[in-house]
C-alpha cells in the first residue's frame, strides 16, 4: 500500500494507493472525518472502506484532505475538501485512464463531500455513506441525486442522530429510480465500535447485488473475520 504525494488545489496532498492487479480495474475513492474532530485517511472505518474495496479487485485511494498530516493548506469548511477530492480522482484517472467506472466511499464529513463530488461526476456509479451528518450539513444539493447507493448507521450514534439520517434517506426515496440501500445497525454508535465487521459485511453485501467489482461470498469473508 504505496504512500503517494500528488497536486491539490491548495498544494500536495498525501495519500495512500492500492492499484488492482486487474486489468482495467474500476477505482474507489475513500473520505474521511472532520479534520476538525481529528479526522485522517487512517480512521478505522475509512482503512476498512478501503480495504474492502481493495478486496473487490478495485483500485483505491485514501489520503488526507487539505492541513491534515502532510497535505498542505488549511481546512475550508467543505468547499476546498470539495476540490480535494475532485483532484484526487483526477489523480487515479490519470494512472487508469481505462477505468469503467468509480465508486465514492466516506465517513461523516467525508460521506458529504463524497456525495457532493457524485453530483459533480458522472463517471461515479455508486456510493457508501457512512454516517452522513444530516443533522448538520445540507444535503438539498441532492436534487435529483443521480445514482443509487448505501447509506450505513448506527442506532446508538450520540454524534449523528438516526432519525436525521432516516428523515434524509426518505427524501432521497421520493425521488423517482433512485434506490438507496438504508441499513441501520442496532446498539452501533458513530465509530461503530464492536461493528466492524458487521459493518464490512454489509459494505459487501450492498456491493455483491449491485455487481460492483469481484463478488465475494460473504461466508468466506465471515470464516476469514473469525481466524
Amino acid at each position: 500500500m504505496p504512500e503517494v504525494i500528488f497536486n491539490g488545489p491548495a498544494g500536495r496532498l498525501e495519500g495512500r494507493y492500492s492499484h488492482s492487479k486487474t486489468r482495467n480495474a474500476p477505482l474507489a475513492l475513500i473520505l474521511h472525518p472532520s479534520p476538525e474532530l481529528g479526522g485522517t485517511m487512517n480512521n478505522k472505518i475509512v482503512y476498512n472502506l478501503f480495504q474492502t474495496f481493495a478486496a473487490r479487485g478495485f483500485s483505491c485511494l485514501r489520503f488526507n484532505f487539505r492541513g491534515v498530516g502532510r497535505s498542505q493548506g488549511l481546512f475550508d469548511r467543505g468547499e476546498g475538501e470539495l476540490s480535494d477530492a475532485a483532484s484526487a480522482l483526477d489523480w487515479m484517472q490519470e494512472l487508469n485512464p481505462n477505468a469503467p467506472y468509480v465508486w465514492v466511499g466516506g465517513f461523516s464529513f467525508g460521506a458529504w463531500i463524497g456525495m457532493q463530488l457524485l453530483m459533480r461526476r458522472p463517471e461515479i456509479h455508486g456510493f457508501v455513506s457512512v454516517a452522513p451528518p444530516a443533522h448538520t450539513e445540507d444535503f438539498s444539493f441532492l436534487a435529483p441525486c443521480p445514482t443509487s447507493g448505501l447509506v450505513l448507521q448506527g442506532a446508538k450514534d450520540d454524534v449523528v442522530h438516526e432519525p436525521a439520517v432516516a428523515e434524509f434517506v426518505g427524501r432521497l426515496h421520493q425521488q423517482k429510480g433512485i434506490k438507496i440501500d438504508y441499513r441501520v445497525l442496532p446498539g452501533a454508535n458513530h465509530f461503530f465500535h464492536g461493528y466492524n465487521d458487521a459493518m464490512i459485511e454489509h459494505v459487501h453485501d450492498h456491493l455483491n447485488k449491485a455487481k460492483a467489482g469481484r463478488e465475494v461470498r460473504l461466508e468466506d469473508m465471515a470464516d476469514a473475520l473469525a481466524s
